[in-house]
């Protein structure tokens, strides 16, 4: 089994705003950082993204992708790589944990395998990157809604 980083963050917020932040993928581009362009490509029955496109630039690693959306429940979503220029696997999920007090935990778990040769120590430092970046954009982003 492919090695993953994983890392978490408490926002201030009810798990499913948490999520319906998430779950807007329209907007990534205005909080994410890295991701520049996001297009949903398909939808499920419940209206919820199934597949995604997003253009990403992450300084190395630039990269127009698709990614497999699957939900549980109301606080899990993961993802699965479908096509790609540069990353063989990029693979990851959120998982919100309701706390007392309308607070979330946030815990995000990220896999990425790139085609190009890299040193494993390497990938788990930009996973590690990645991941700090897009829950410190996350909790950024939920808790300066409006009503949060």
């Amino acid at each position: 089994m492919a090695e993953h980083t994983s890392s978490s963050i408490t926002i201030e917020a009810a798990p499913a705003d948490v999520m319906g932040v998430i779950a807007d993928f329209a907007r990534y581009p205005e909080w994410t950082g890295e991701v520049k362009e996001a297009e949903v490509l398909a939808t499920d029955d419940r209206g919820r993204a199934q597949q995604v496109r997003l253009v990403l630039d992450a300084g190395a690693i630039k990269d127009d992708h698709t990614l497999a959306y699957t939900w549980t429940g109301g606080n899990e979503v993961s993802w699965t790589l479908v096509k790609s220029q540069m990353l063989r696997a990029l693979d990851g999920s959120y998982l919100l944990a309701p706390l007392a007090g309308d607070r979330t935990e946030v815990t995000y778990r990220l896999t990425v395998d790139v085609k190009i040769p890299m040193l494993g120590m390497i990938k788990r430092k930009a996973e590690k990157v990645i991941i700090d970046r897009a829950l410190a954009g996350l909790k950024k982003r939920v808790e300066s809604a409006p009503g949060a």
